[in-house]
C-alpha cells in the first residue's frame, strides 16, 4: 500500500493534511473534554441535595434511637422521627438521580462535541487519502512489474486536456503509435505526476 506520493510538492501537502487533522482531532476531544467538565459542575445542587438528604436521615434516625428510649411515648416517638426520616432517604435519592442524569447529560453534549466536526472532517480526509492510496498502489504495480510507460501514455491521452497534450506534441497518438520514446515519456509523466509518482529510473 503506497500512503504518500513521491512527487515533493503532493508528499508535502499530504503530510501537511496529516498533521492539520491530527490536530483538529486533537482540539476538538479538547473541547468536547471541556464541555463535559462544564456540564458536570452542575451536579453541584444536586450533591448537596443528596448530602442534606443523608444528614436528615441520619439526624431524625438517629433522634429516633433516642426517643426509643423514653418510657410511655418511646414507641410513637421513634416510629414517627423513623418515618420522617425516610424523606431524608428519599432526598438523597432524588439528589442521586439528579447526579446521575447530569453525567449522562455531560457525557452526551461531550461526545457530540467532539464527535461531530472529527467524523466530518476525518470520513474527508480519509475519502481522499484512501483513493490515493488504492490509485497509486494499483498504478506502482503496474510500474513496478514493467517499465514499459505506453499504458501511462495512453491514460494521459484520454485524461489530459488537450491543451496539456498540444504542449507535449502536436501529434501525440501518432507519436504514440510511432512508439516517440521522448513524446511517451512525457506523456506518461503527465499522468504519473497527477497519481504522485516518479517515472520509474533509466526511462
Amino acid at each position: 500500500m503506497k500512503l504518500y506520493a513521491d512527487t515533493p510538492g503532493r508528499r508535502t501537502r499530504q503530510l501537511l493534511s496529516d498533521v492539520l487533522v491530527l490536530l483538529w482531532v486533537s482540539v476538538w476531544v479538547w473541547l468536547g473534554r471541556q464541555t463535559h467538565d462544564v456540564v458536570v459542575e452542575l451536579r453541584g445542587p444536586a450533591d448537596s441535595l443528596t448530602a442534606a438528604g443523608r444528614s436528615v436521615n441520619s439526624s431524625l434516625t438517629g433522634a429516633g434511637n433516642q426517643a426509643g428510649q423514653l418510657p410511655l411515648v418511646g414507641d410513637q416517638l421513634k416510629q414517627w422521627l423513623g418515618q420522617a426520616a425516610q424523606s431524608g432517604a428519599t432526598l438523597s435519592s432524588a439528589g442521586t438521580s439528579m447526579a446521575m442524569t447530569v453525567e449522562r447529560v455531560a457525557l452526551v453534549l461531550g461526545l457530540v462535541v467532539a464527535a461531530v466536526p472529527i467524523v466530518l472532517v476525518v470520513s474527508l480526509w480519509l475519502y481522499v487519502r484512501v483513493g490515493f492510496a488504492r490509485r497509486a498502489s494499483a498504478a506502482q504495480r503496474f510500474l513496478d512489474s514493467n517499465a514499459d510507460l505506453d499504458l501511462f501514455a495512453l491514460r494521459a491521452m484520454a485524461h489530459q486536456p488537450l491543451g496539456t497534450l498540444a504542449r507535449i506534441s502536436d501529434d501525440p497518438a501518432g507519436a504514440w503509435r510511432r512508439r516517440d520514446t521522448v513524446v511517451i515519456h512525457e506523456l506518461a509523466a503527465l499522468e504519473l505526476r497527477d497519481e504522485g509518482l516518479r517515472p520509474p529510473r533509466g526511462t
